[in-house]
């Protein structure tokens, strides 16, 4: 387990590097420059005509600072959101191997437990830190060293409640960066709202042109984090699903494949 999280810790960092990287680029070499021409081409047309209205272009309204910084976390959350989606879908794969050839009908009693969770301990590494594997494991053994029904399957619940609560720990950076992503925006609206109150004294002078743009930049910040942060947290809410599924699945399974198999003689 403890391998586990240092590889997502490492898998965390790197999405963020390359989230930076990628999105910063795609600024530096599409957003920016065209957002500078589309401005510029818009300036020129209200100051020509009075009463020119400007349409709405998607690179001005994404171009500042806090839009980039949302767009970031945005494509850094999804990675993430891959990569616990990824782990879940390989979790579940587990439910289509047999994992302990038992017939129907056939008891298991304490002294066969030990001969099943031999063949749980001979599959590969990476197939027994899964979730069923563990669990199923888990169970043999109370089951080897308790001959108690009852106290088996309230341990087995109890090790799936905790495996289910620690899915969900596991989100919090998730749940961090969806946070996050509104927080940004309101701070560009902020600073953009100041900003403008910083140009009113054009406004007064007739030039209402920096103000406008100011203003725009606020919302347009807030606007980007809010439906950035609506689309991101429909995927963390599916991925919290699938995850309580694959919990209580486990849990069922046991109670289906193993544990009604359990006797005491």
């Amino acid at each position: 387990m403890n391998r586990t999280f240092s590889r997502e810790a490492v898998f965390q960092m790197f999405a963020l590097i390359i989230s930076v990287i990628v999105v910063h680029a795609i600024y530096v070499t599409v957003i920016y420059p065209r957002a500078a021409a589309v401005l510029a081409e818009q300036l020129a047309a209200m100051r020509a005509d009075p009463n020119y209205q400007a349409p709405a272009s998607l690179y001005v309204t994404v171009h500042d600072f806090e839009p980039e910084a949302c767009l970031i976390l945005a494509v850094w959350c999804l990675a993430l959101i891959a990569y616990k989606w990824r782990l879940v879908t390989r979790e579940r794969g587990m439910f289509d191997q047999q994992l302990l050839p038992i017939a129907e009908g056939m008891r298991i009693l304490p002294e066969d437990a030990r001969e099943y969770l031999r063949q749980v301990d001979a599959l590969p590494e990476a197939q027994r830190e899964l979730l069923l594997p563990r669990v199923a494991a888990h169970t043999l053994r109370r089951f080897a060293a308790t001959r108690n029904l009852q106290d088996v399957a309230t341990s087995m619940q109890r090790l799936v409640e905790s495996e289910g609560n620690r899915l969900d720990s596991e989100l919090a950076v998730v749940r961090f960066i969806v946070w996050a992503i509104p927080a940004i925006g309101f701070v560009g609206t902020v600073r953009g709202i100041g900003l403008a109150l910083r140009m009113a004294h054009r406004a007064v002078e007739g030039d209402v042109t920096p103000v406008t743009q100011f203003l725009g930049s606020a919302f347009n910040a807030t606007m980007v984090a809010l439906l950035t942060c609506i689309v991101l947290m429909f995927l963390v809410y599916q991925l919290q699903l699938i995850q309580e599924r694959l919990a209580l699945d486990a849990e069922a399974w046991c109670e289906e494949h193993l544990i009604r198999h359990l006797h005491v003689s």
